[in-house]
């Protein structure tokens, strides 16, 4: 049985046994996503690098104040 996938960038049908681009139909399809990659087209979600190494801020409580009851000047 030939099993055959979809190209990721142009959507045609094409063989997975003995396809040296695979999953893509050509080298141009490949070269392709590579560029899509390289002008950040795509992105995976989460933080950013920038944000690595800062501390998470705490989240406001459901009334607006901070977790715990305490209020920015320290006083509960």
């Amino acid at each position: 049985m030939l099993r055959e996938v979809r190209c990721p960038t142009c959507r045609r049908s094409t063989p997975w046994v003995g396809n040296p681009h695979r999953p893509f139909c050509s080298s141009r399809c490949k070269w392709a996503d590579l560029g899509d990659w390289a002008s950040e087209r795509y992105r995976i979600p989460g933080a950013s690098a920038e944000d690595e190494g800062r501390e998470p801020e705490a989240a406001d409580g459901p009334d607006g104040t901070p977790p715990h009851g305490n209020t920015p000047d320290g006083r509960r």
